[in-house]
């Protein structure tokens, strides 16, 4: 077992952990866990000190998804009960705005279903985005599906300041999750999002089946696609999808892999998102010692915690809400 302090050290003066070190931290005890937590969070400190950026999402297009990824509950493969509509108004998605900056949200996040959105979608999108833009100060970030360059073009004229992609997880893997689309696809949206001038917001879904080789994969893959920021989802499973009786993750373990991302991406955002709720559990504070970012107020089909209890958390950690937007670092 490493020394995780040293290792922490060596990352903070530029060095990268070698895949020993990565198995090393995954395999951790969970005796132990809390030092690597300890070790983690002298590189966060140094790169964010205290703060937490909060993002608030709109799942802007619910449901009727061609598309056949198995942790979905609105894919194609999914007999799960949810809301199913098309794209919102733009009343609709500047009130989700109005409701983020309420919330102290530094970001908001606009979603929709789908393997990519039609050029009418996009234009609706982007004639709310600069409603939203002139209207409330907050960053816009878009999760869309598949992007060609020219609707990653569109956007960023619009004023989006991001696009979510995730890679989900490793290459290697990715044919066990989902068949309808390739992780090459899912590369070459994030290089149209990059080439048009657009932030990254790219991460991944843990407890999937995946191995730690699958995660330490993804980890490093992230590096060659230098996002802005990392969301790191746990699987929430719903019933009626393939995935829905995937209850593999444990608390100490959701830490150690958001240890082993704060490792490889010292200077990066890292945002626990989806299913931190069910899968931490009463140890959702700890995790903000590792990452410096969260989602608020809910997903996409499934509940989040309410932003006045999650301000109310990094109050009690002695932490405090980064309201204003600083660019990550990037490392």
């Amino acid at each position: 077992m490493p020394d995780f302090q040293l290792l922490a050290e060596t990352v903070i003066e530029g060095g990268t952990p070698t895949r020993q070190d990565c198995q090393a931290i995954l395999g951790t005890p969970d005796t132990q866990t809390l030092d690597l937590v300890n070790a983690a969070f002298r590189i966060r400190q140094q790169y964010f000190g205290k703060t937490v950026r909060l993002q608030m999402l709109l799942n802007a297009k619910s449901g009727a998804c061609q598309e056949d990824c198995h942790y979905c509950s609105q894919s194609s493969v999914s007999s799960a009960p949810i809301d199913r509509y098309a794209l919102v108004s733009l009343d609709e998605m500047r009130e989700g705005a109005r409701r983020a900056v309420a919330a102290k949200a530094q970001r908001y996040c606009v979603v929709m279903s789908g393997r990519s959105p039609l050029d009418r979608e996009i234009r609706d999108i982007a004639t709310a985005v600069r409603h939203i833009k002139e209207e409330f100060p907050i960053q816009v970030c878009c999760s869309l599906g598949l992007l060609s360059q020219d609707q990653a073009q569109e956007l960023k004229a619009a004023g989006v300041d991001r696009i979510n992609h995730n890679l989900n997880t490793s290459e290697a893997y990715h044919p066990a999750i989902c068949t309808t689309h390739t992780y090459k696809d899912r590369v070459t949206t994030l290089k149209n999002a990059r080439a048009a001038g657009l932030e990254l917001c790219s991460g991944g879904i843990i407890g999937m089946g995946e191995q730690d080789e699958d995660l330490i994969d993804l980890a490093f893959a992230l590096r060659e696609v230098s996002p802005d920021s990392i969301p790191i989802n746990m699987l929430h499973p719903i019933a009626g999808t393939p995935l829905g009786d995937n209850h593999h993750l444990t608390p100490q373990q959701c830490l150690r892999i958001l240890c082993l991302f704060r490792f490889v991406h010292p200077r990066t955002e890292i945002r626990i998102a989806g299913g931190r709720e069910f899968n931490l559990r009463t140890l959702q504070p700890l995790a903000l010692y590792v990452a410096d970012s969260l989602f608020v107020d809910g997903y996409l089909t499934t509940p989040g915690q309410p932003a006045s209890d999650a301000q109310k958390m990094i109050e009690d950690l002695g932490f405090e809400v980064q309201a204003d937007y600083l660019p990550a670092l990037t490392g």
